[in-house]
């Protein structure tokens, strides 16, 4: 099993910069990627920025050039750096990650933080 804590949401001025950090814990070493989604209110929840655990990276166009998503070296927490802050980045944004289930040979499974809100007003 792999848990997931977020930190590092808040209120920020549209142009700012915020950055959220997620610490996984349990069976880390089995993680095969990492990500971050949000959900805005009366929106479906979309992808925002994944990495892999070869270091890997790919974003959503709307955040191409504004957020960064990266790794510590023990690959067990992600951060998303986020500059540029848009009104229309509002949203709970949400960490999850992918790992090999140990019980179940190839099957991958999905551990989600609990969320944390991101407000960027204009």
């Amino acid at each position: 099993q792999v848990t997931l804590v977020e930190s590092g949401g808040g209120l920020v001025q549209a142009g700012g910069s915020l950055r959220l950090s997620c610490a996984a814990s349990g069976s880390v070493a089995s993680i095969n990627a990492m990500g971050w989604s949000r959900q805005a209110p009366g929106k479906q929840r979309e992808l925002v920025a994944r990495i892999t655990s070869n270091g890997n990276t790919n974003y959503a166009d709307s955040v191409k050039g504004r957020f960064t998503i990266s790794t510590n070296n023990a690959k067990n927490t992600v951060y998303l750096q986020m500059n540029s802050l848009k009104p229309e980045d509002t949203a709970v944004y949400y960490c999850d990650a992918l790992w090999q289930n140990p019980i179940v040979s190839g099957l991958v499974s999905r551990s989600w933080g609990q969320g944390t809100q991101v407000t960027v007003s204009s």
